[in-house]
């Protein structure tokens, strides 16, 4: 039973994993700003596998039950998508940057909004519609298009924004019939898999303080999606999922004191209204699904 202990609870644990988040986004970006995106990518997607592994083991029905899946097809591209949004944002980082990266990038609760009706079928009443147009009004404002010379670097975080959406709506859709615990093992294996061959090819000699850095990395994701996973297990997502947001002020911390990057007044004002959308499409979904007839 989810009580108003488990919740303020789940909120804790979901602010813990976007401070957990941010911190992995800040060593990523210091490790690809001097090694291959890929090679990065790689060596973390292997210590992720290793986890989801290890998680699927200790669940009714072990490895074998994991592996079972009624959309095989699905789940694999969920895993491709995954990884290419992961390679595409570590460029991000190093190109633009991490505050400017996660102004843009806040905006996939939108997208996964705007998708939902042509790719699942789900009804987008106007009021959503309406904040989905507010949302990327807030793009703009952090891109500022037609300013200034217009870097298409800026559009960077946009595609992975754009990955990350269709990754969630993938695996809203195949949630319809597999267990989280299949999906959240078809990501990490899939994803080590797809990412193997780059990674190999582009493999670079690294230090050793920065095979500290990178343990450190592969620490911080498998911490990060453990407690993500109590969070939801123990109070509802539409209830603390607002919280994730908080991700986008710890990486303002971070990129300001950490990498001297400037935190300019379009950035704050358009993540501010990106933000405001986006919990307004969270709030417009829990309303809706408080209201849905219950399943017979």
């Amino acid at each position: 039973m989810k009580t108003e202990q488990n919740l303020r609870m789940g909120i804790m644990l979901m602010a813990l994993t976007s401070l957990i988040f941010s911190l992995q986004d800040g060593i990523s970006r210091h490790l690809a700003g001097s090694y291959s995106v890929y090679m990065v990518v790689m060596v973390r997607f292997w210590f992720f596998a290793a986890f989801v592994m290890v998680m699927a083991s200790r669940q009714p029905g072990g490895l074998r039950a994991a592996v079972r899946t009624h959309y095989p097809v699905l789940q694999a591209l969920r895993g491709v998508l995954l990884i290419a949004e992961v390679c595409v944002m570590l460029v991000a980082f190093v190109k633009l940057g991490l505050v400017e990266s996660h102004a843009v990038f806040t905006c996939y609760p939108l997208l996964v909004a705007a998708l939902s009706g042509p790719l699942l079928g789900e009804k987008v009443g106007w009021r959503r519609w309406t904040a989905i147009g507010i949302g990327f009004v807030g793009v703009l404002i952090v891109l500022q298009p037609g300013v200034q010379v217009f870097s298409p670097y800026a559009l960077i975080p946009l595609l992975a924004a754009f990955l990350f959406a269709l990754y969630g709506l993938l695996t809203r859709y195949v949630a319809r019939k597999d267990a989280a615990s299949v999906t959240f093992f078809w990501a990490g294996v899939v994803g080590a898999v797809a990412i193997t061959p780059l990674g190999l090819w582009h493999w670079q000699m690294m230090t050793p303080g920065d095979w500290g850095w990178m343990f450190l990395l592969c620490c911080t994701g498998a911490t990060a999606h453990y407690t993500m996973i109590k969070s939801l297990e123990i109070a509802e997502a539409s209830a603390v999922q607002p919280f994730a947001y908080l991700q986008l002020v710890f990486i303002a911390i971070l990129g300001v004191t950490l990498f001297h990057e400037v935190l300019r007044p379009n950035v704050v004002v358009g993540a501010v209204v990106v933000v405001a959308a986006g919990l307004f499409t969270l709030w417009r979904a829990r309303i809706k699904g408080r209201d849905a007839p219950p399943v017979a």
